[in-house]
Parts: structure tokens; sequence; C-alpha cells
């Protein structure tokens, strides 16, 4: 597009149905790998895609003309599909409806990528769940906690 100047960051959050923790670590990067092919074929920009067993974080150079939510459904529908064709779960696989989408500035993209990649030590210190409230209530979001990612009773 002529004339048309963007810079969107954005980092979106999902998690496993039910967060059962199901993605293997000895898989899952190739899983991480599978979504950011699907978000470049988005004709966006993968930055990292990163997570730990039971949710799945990606920061995205998004383009202006890509709609977050048609990203989200196919980056989700079609990487459901990669685990359950290769039979990467015992049960068939499936994410949790919804996500989290939050954007950011050109200077905090190496504090983001930073943040991404240390998911795992991370999560040593704050459970998901603690994580996805203090995002939302950091970019001052209103949230019912009914719809906040729950673990199957």
């Amino acid at each position: 597009m002529a004339n048309t100047y963007h810079q969107l960051y954005i980092q979106a959050v999902f998690a496993v149905k039910y967060r059962a923790a199901v993605l293997d670590k000895i898989w899952r990067s190739k899983v991480q790998a599978v979504i950011g092919n699907l978000i470049n074929e988005a004709h966006c920009k993968t930055i990292i895609v990163n997570g730990v067993e039971d949710h799945m974080h990606c920061f995205i150079g998004l383009k202006p003309v890509v709609s977050v939510s048609e990203l989200m459904k196919t980056v989700k529908a079609k990487s459901s599909k990669y685990i359950n064709d290769n039979k990467l779960t015992e049960e068939r696989f499936e994410w949790q409806v919804g996500y989290g989408v939050f954007s950011y500035r050109q200077r905090d993209v190496d504090m983001i990528f930073k943040y991404i990649l240390n998911q795992e030590e991370h999560h040593r210190r704050k459970t998901f769940r603690e994580e996805y409230v203090a995002l939302l209530e950091e970019f001052d979001i209103t949230y019912d906690d009914q719809y906040i990612f729950h673990e199957l009773m």
C-alpha cells in the first residue's frame, strides 16, 4: 500500500482448553514453529512464539490490513489441527475459547521479546492466571472473572 506506514506490535496470549498441561516440551517447539509460520503466512511478522505446558504467547508485528480476530482464529484452528493430525496428545486437542491481545511501542520490543523467551523461568514464580490477570490490569482492561481461562474442575 503506497503511503501507508505502520508499526503495530501485539502480544497474543491463549490457553489450552481447561488449562490442561499437555503442550509437551519434547514437541512444543515444533508447534511454536507452526504457529510462527501461520502468522507469517497471514502477512504479519512473527517476532517470537513461546509458552509452557498450558498456554502460548505470540509477539507479532501486525499488518494494518489483518484482523486480530481472524489471525487468532486461523492460528488456533490450524495449530490445533496440526497437533491432532500428528497425534501429539493422547486426547483430542483444543485451545480454550478466547485470547488476550496487548499492544506495545517500538521501544518495548526487546523487553517483551525477553519476557516471552523466558516463559518457563517466569512461571516458576507466577501462575498463568496471575500473569494473565496482571496483564489485564496493567492495560486497564475490564474483565469478568467467569471468562478468565479456567481449569477443569
